[in-house]
């Protein structure tokens, strides 16, 4: 599958993940980072071993237009356009209705929901040509909020919206697909191991998820989902049947 794939927020977690998977199929892959510079360069260089000049870096905070247009400007000259673009990079934290701030709201809609759509708007006129794909990271809480995390669950509703509205608009040429993991890694916020045996109780599957399932699934939209747009997959073992 030689396709070029622009994956944002690429240096750790899902980003990583998607990264290799993608990689291991044969895409050359533009990874953006923002300040994991050191986790970013160890996976560019562990890719160029791997196959020479299948991996490139750009860094850049999203939040900033001329900074995300100037990333979109290196993802169309790296190898001659882009093929895919994964809307991976994301903030969370909490944020309690009676101390949220403007500029929280503004960092967790732009990080989340901004960002993914100016970037989509970027890359448009490459996608329609090599009659690529979008894949949005979004989340089950997009669909029943996260309690203390009002701005964050609006924003990932915003996302959902925002994947089913732009397959119409850009259909037929580019297909607009989500992922919305469950279960899959723990905030990188300390949280109590009663905490997540509480969550873990209500997932069927009784275990949590890997990077690695929401990078399969995100496989499958980029390079086996022909006939599929304006879709949300739930990645969350079963979650969302117990909310």
């Amino acid at each position: 599958m030689e396709k070029n794939v622009l994956i944002t927020g690429a240096a750790k977690r899902i980003g990583a993940a998607c990264a290799r998977i993608l990689h291991t199929q044969g895409c050359n892959v533009l990874l953006h980072y923002r300040s994991s510079k050191q986790e970013a360069e160890q996976l560019c260089e562990e890719f160029n071993q791997k196959r020479s000049g299948s991996a490139k870096l750009v860094q850049g905070n999203l939040l900033n237009m001329k900074e995300l247009e100037a990333v979109s400007q290196i993802a169309l000259s790296s190898w001659g356009g882009v093929d895919a673009l994964i809307n991976n990079a994301s903030s969370f934290y909490p944020t309690p209705l009676a101390s949220t701030s403007e500029d929280q709201w503004d960092n967790l809609l732009g990080s989340n929901l901004k960002a993914p759509f100016f970037l989509s708007k970027a890359l448009s006129n490459s996608l329609v040509k090599r009659k690529g794909c979008i894949v949005n990271i979004v989340d089950i809480h997009a669909e029943r909020g996260l309690l203390g995390y009002p701005v964050y669950s609006i924003a990932k509703a915003g996302l959902v919206a925002m994947t089913k509205i732009l397959a119409k608009e850009l259909a037929p040429a580019i297909r607009v697909n989500a992922v919305a993991p469950g279960a899959i890694l723990w905030p990188e916020t300390d949280l109590s191991e009663h905490d997540k045996s509480k969550i873990l109780q209500r997932v069927p599957l009784a275990r949590s998820g890997s990077p690695e399932d929401i990078a399969k699934a995100v496989l499958y939209l980029v390079k086996d989902a022909d006939y599929v747009t304006g879709q949300i997959l739930t990645v969350d073992g079963g979650r969302t049947l117990f909310y």
